[in-house]
């Protein structure tokens, strides 16, 4: 795999992308052992973003139904098309942040680093039964932290309300090229039944964590703004605030259905309005 790779950086005098956050996976056990923890079969299609030069994608078509892969570099698009030959696998060339997704069940990637965030929301408003992504290690750590951890944030918040997140495996920086300048991890995440799953207000989730460490009436009062709330308006109802669920728990400590609690109390006040939108005072 690793002379694969190579031969192809140099048949084609190929330099990385670094806006587009190209570090290629260089280690055949860490794809090999993804694929397994995928548990693909003939039935599954998979999604993945950033195939790079193809090796990961190459696994994925001799285990599963069908693969859409999707590449932003037209460099890449090309080589994949000049080099493979796949009968299951459809290249998709765009943006993964802003294209339409296509219809799958599992995906498996070595994601571009930093369209992490974009991409694993956008994932958990699909529905699919398990991906297995890597990212970086400090992105995997807020992924899986939990309400008190020094590296809870809105991101282990949004993802602790649909998905279970585990890490399977650290990866250090000599498994890529070029080299990064962080280690990365393999998370695996899979959604909750549905009736367990919690929607919740994402502008009032992005007002609480914008101070995690203060209270949540505190955090509020510096982000009301978020809201929709303007500061006259803040002060009218300062003393609903006040009587608020968890007024006085510091928002890093909080679990999704005490956010959902908040929301709830927002909502019945007349403060925000249900599925998300802001009120005006």
């Amino acid at each position: 795999m690793r002379e694969r790779l190579f031969s192809l950086i140099s048949k084609y005098n190929l330099r990385p992308n670094r806006n587009f956050g190209q570090n290629f996976l260089i280690v055949p056990g860490v794809i090999e052992r993804n694929i397994e923890r995928a548990e693909l079969s003939k039935k599954d299609t998979v999604l993945e973003i950033g195939p790079g030069l193809g090796v990961l994608t190459d696994a994925l078509s001799k285990r599963a139904g069908k693969v859409y892969t999707i590449e932003r570099d037209s460099r890449l698009v090309q080589i994949l098309k000049n080099e493979y030959v796949w009968p299951n696998v459809e290249i998709m060339e765009g943006d993964a942040i802003k294209v339409e997704w296509p219809e799958f069940n599992k995906m498996v990637s070595n994601l571009p680093y930093q369209i992490s965030s974009p991409v694993t929301f956008k994932l958990l408003e699909h529905d699919f039964e398990r991906a297995v992504l890597i990212y970086q290690l400090e992105f995997a750590l807020r992924m899986v932290a939990e309400p008190g951890d020094k590296n809870y944030s809105r991101l282990s918040l949004m993802v602790r309300a649909k998905a279970h997140a585990e890490i399977a495996e650290r990866i250090g920086r000599g498994a890529f090229w070029p080299r990064p300048k962080v280690d990365s991890a393999v998370v695996v995440l899979t959604p909750k039944p549905k009736g367990e799953q919690i929607e919740l207000n994402e502008n009032l989730v992005k007002a609480l964590f914008q101070h995690r460490r203060s209270t949540v009436v505190s955090a509020l009062k510096k982000s009301h703004h978020m809201l929709g709330i303007d500061r006259e308006g803040f002060k009218r109802i300062r003393g609903e605030i006040k009587s608020l669920p968890y007024a006085e728990e510091r928002v890093f400590k909080l679990d999704p259905q005490e956010v959902k609690e908040i929301e709830e109390a927002l909502v019945g006040m007349g403060l925000i309005l249900p599925q998300g939108n802001p009120s005006e005072p």
